[in-house]
């Protein structure tokens, strides 16, 4: 007889670059989840700035398995510690939950979500008063806390609820003219196909351009249904999970009706697009396309800050309209800092998240989409051609791709980081490494458009490989030359 499997163990409550996230039922439980949602509302009490006098602590959620429940749950944490939630009414992206900490002046927020993670994952992103999400200094002191053991009592209650996408809806439709975007899209005859990969910022863009857009197939929406398995995949906006919108975008152009697709993560604060050939847009593209316009269109002032894994274009485009470029280590919370301290036209990392100056120090991906869309009918032409222009005028097309490696073990991994930090390659595939970056990882210049990067998770044996290069075969050729390297050692 075969033994019983060993039950799953709960992993130590830590917060990694955007909360405390983990298996559901095993990591997250009710029991783990009151003590930490109560030491974080205390937390954000205690380290409000002077002058805010609020009490409110709002609570958002996303739509995954028992999401809504667990957010009503945290409540009488929140009350336990001497303060008041203002529960959503509804499934909100998470961008949503930090405009509603800004515009009724609360002390910030709690969000039951586990972004682009796996369907079995949950967990709480903490949004401080500013809009945004708290630093690593702040989830210390959360730790300190729940280590300290202190008891807080949990106060049932009937919790006060609110409309938090209707008042986020409104607020964005107060910085961008949605209706004149709608009214562009008429023109261009150009449909927007928005595939929210069954989380929750489902409906948004609907609501924000309105009946007419649905009316006139400007808008159109696929995967809207709540559905926590998310389809057997991540919500995660990469192309092998987007294949229907892909097969979609291409089925309408080809019949003779120009669309483009707009995805959305789990939360809503990851983008991603497809343009009018089916090709897959991550932030490598659009964040070139964001610079351009807001720099050029808009006359929009500030700086362009870019994570050390993202592409040259972004550098080109922002060097040739003049503007300032800072590249930080892998990571929002390095982007949201510079927006905090000083004027920021735009900030992105590869993986989704786009922040822009003039709203919230914050990845929101719905309020992005807008902007794509207001350039597109800015420019009068579609996502794919546009971004070729850019290309065309900023130094040449080049391709990109990221490959998540899994290690055999932490000491295959720290085998590897040793190697790399005491004799980083001269040479990848053939050609002379022409500068060693350690930003974050081991970036490996290679000449223009062209670089190679190993990046290690910092809790798992998992070795991220991006690369960026002339062609895609070079690309792939690359790639497999990193991962034979990684193997081998």
């Amino acid at each position: 007889m075969g033994s019983a499997p060993l039950p799953l163990q709960a992993s130590p409550i830590a917060f990694g670059t955007d909360g405390w996230r983990g298996i559901l039922g095993v990591d997250i439980t009710v029991e783990r989840l009151l003590p930490v949602a109560a030491a974080s509302a205390a937390e954000l009490a205690h380290s409000a700035p002077a002058g805010l006098t609020s009490r409110e602590v709002v609570i958002g959620y996303d739509r995954r398995f028992l999401a809504p429940e667990l957010a009503e749950a945290i409540c009488a944490a929140v009350r336990g510690a001497d303060l008041e939630p203002v529960l959503a009414d509804s499934p909100t992206p998470t961008p949503a939950s930090s405009w509603a900490v800004v515009e009724r002046g609360a002390l910030g927020a709690l969000v039951i979500t586990a972004s682009h993670n796996p369907p079995e994952w949950l967990g709480l992103k903490i949004k401080g008063p500013f809009g945004g999400s708290v630093e690593g200094d702040f989830t210390k002191r959360v730790e300190t806390r729940l280590e300290a053991g202190g008891i807080t009592v949990p106060i049932p209650g009937t919790p006060q609820r609110f409309d938090a996408m209707g008042a986020y809806v409104a607020g964005l439709k107060a910085k961008v003219n949605t209706a004149a975007l709608a009214e562009g899209l008429e023109r261009l005859g150009l449909t927007v196909i928005v595939d929210p990969m069954h989380g929750s910022a489902a409906g948004v863009l609907s609501a924000l351009l309105g009946e007419q857009a649905m009316a006139s197939g400007a808008i159109q929406e696929i995967r809207a249904n709540r559905d926590p398995l998310f389809g057997g995949n991540p919500p995660e906006p990469l192309a092998p999970y987007l294949q229907e919108l892909i097969a979609t975008v291409r089925a309408s152009t080809a019949a003779g009706k120009p669309a483009m697709g707009i995805v959305f993560d789990g939360d809503g604060d990851r983008i991603a697009a497809v343009d009018e050939r089916g090709r897959f847009c991550s932030t490598q593209l659009l964040m070139p396309l964001f610079i351009d316009h807001l720099a050029r269109a808009r006359g929009m002032t500030g700086s362009v800050i870019k994570t050390v894994s993202g592409s040259d274009l972004m550098q080109l485009v922002a060097e040739d309209l003049g503007r300032t470029v800072l590249e930080k280590p892998v990571g929002f919370k390095y982007i949201a800092a510079e927006m905090l301290a000083g004027e920021v036209l735009v900030g992105g990392e590869e993986s989704g998240g786009v922040g822009f100056g003039m709203h919230l120090p914050e990845r929101d991906a719905p309020f992005a989409a807008l902007l794509l869309i207001e350039a597109l009918v800015e420019g009068g032409v579609p996502l794919g051609q546009r971004i070729d222009a850019l290309q065309e005028r900023c130094g040449g097309a080049a391709a990109y791709d990221r490959l998540d490696l899994r290690l055999a073990d932490m000491a295959a991994r720290q085998r590897l980081e040793a190697h790399l930090a005491e004799a980083p390659p001269t040479e990848v595939a053939g050609a002379a490494v022409q500068e060693v970056i350690t930003t974050d990882g081991v970036k490996l210049r290679l000449g223009p458009n062209h670089w190679l990067m190993l990046r290690f998770s910092g809790t798992e044996p998992l070795l991220r490989l991006y690369c960026e290069a002339p062609s895609e075969a070079r690309v792939a050729e690359v790639l497999d030359w990193a991962r034979a390297l990684a193997e081998s050692i």
